[in-house]
């Protein structure tokens, strides 16, 4: 086993070929270590060549009402009045920390997705 950081494409597909040949190596074998090192590696380059952008706060409340089935009500009583409630998901009013803590806790939506700007 021979393992180097990924810096280039090439390395990358390479990396991706290998993994997919050890995909079910058993844990604890040499080729279980280099499947479990294999990913660490392919992660740290996707993460630096590949980031993704968080989602809009708003678009993030809305997605995880529709997960949660939950209506404008129901996130009144998260959040505060109802017209307050559509005042947010109108982007009418900025959401304020005590709605970003509620929401984290309450909707389990990460507070780094909360806190961003947004228009």
């Amino acid at each position: 086993m021979s393992m180097k950081l990924i810096k280039t494409e090439a390395d990358y597909n390479s990396a991706l070929d290998r993994l997919e040949e050890i995909f079910d190596a058993k844990m604890g074998t040499p080729e279980g270590d280099e499947l479990e090192l294999l990913g660490v590696l392919i992660d740290l380059y996707e993460k630096e060549k590949f980031p993704i952008d968080l989602p809009d706060p708003i678009e993030a409340i809305k997605f995880r009402m529709e997960q949660m089935n939950y209506n404008q009500k129901d996130l009144a009583e998260i959040i505060g009045l109802k017209s307050r409630v559509s005042e947010i998901l109108n982007k009418k009013r900025k959401l304020t920390l005590e709605m970003i803590r509620n929401l984290n806790e309450k909707l389990d939506i990460p507070s780094e997705v909360l806190i961003q700007n947004y228009k």
